[in-house]
């Protein structure tokens, strides 16, 4: 039998361990989770979650930016199914905040993330995320769809709402119903920041007016 390549061994091996950490981490939690829970559900020793991983922490930051990846696919997926650039942008936010009701993103993301992960990993994580939401703003605006906002400053105040709400559905007894009124509640923020119709249409009555 031919030997597989070393890279493919690796790779399997950090799979095995990311899903047994991800099972315990979503289930259990970080805290309750143990090195010999991850090894045991993989059929690995404590040798290769430290080879790979480092640590519990390690394979639990490793956990979090597996599922990060996922979501920010999940999004992109919204986006562009929607009909135009300015639901894309809503049906986006939203998705965002709504994808707080899963029990997985819940407990590692929103709940454990900040706790074990700590503030510098909270402010890098979302540094990606206010970037392209201010490149979104951006081009809302030069299509005339957004006011004249400042895009930094908006998306760095609209990535604040969306991260407390997604929190706080996180947190609450009855994350479905919390999660109906924040997005609710977002979508009629993100509906201030639009050009009214008459705002369009004003300066060709002015014209119109003037040769009158």
């Amino acid at each position: 039998m031919a030997h597989r390549p070393r890279r493919e061994m690796i790779a399997e091996t950090r799979g095995k361990l990311l899903a047994a950490g991800r099972k315990a981490f979503g289930t259990i939690g970080y805290a309750e989770a143990s090195m010999d829970d991850f090894t045991a559900e993989a059929g690995l020793t404590r040798g290769a979650l430290y080879h790979h991983f480092g640590d519990k922490k390690g394979l639990f930051a490793a956990v979090v930016s597996e599922i990060d990846a996922e979501m920010t696919k999940r999004l992109e997926d919204v986006t562009a199914q929607a009909g135009d650039s300015w639901r894309g942008f809503v049906d986006g936010c939203a998705a965002y905040i709504e994808m707080a009701v899963e029990p997985e993103i819940q407990r590692i993301v929103h709940c454990d993330g900040p706790a074990v992960l700590g503030p510098s990993w909270l402010t890098t994580s979302q540094s990606g995320c206010i970037a392209c939401m201010t490149d979104d703003i951006s081009r809302l605006k030069a299509e005339g769809i957004v006011r004249d906002v400042d895009p930094e400053a908006t998306a760095r105040l609209l990535n604040g709402a969306s991260l407390h709400a997604a929190q706080w559905i996180a947190g609450s007894d009855d994350p479905e119903g919390t999660s109906k009124k924040a997005v609710a509640a977002f979508r009629a923020l993100l509906d201030g920041l639009r050009v009214e119709a008459d705002e369009h249409v004003a300066p060709a009555v002015e014209t119109a007016a003037s040769y009158s």
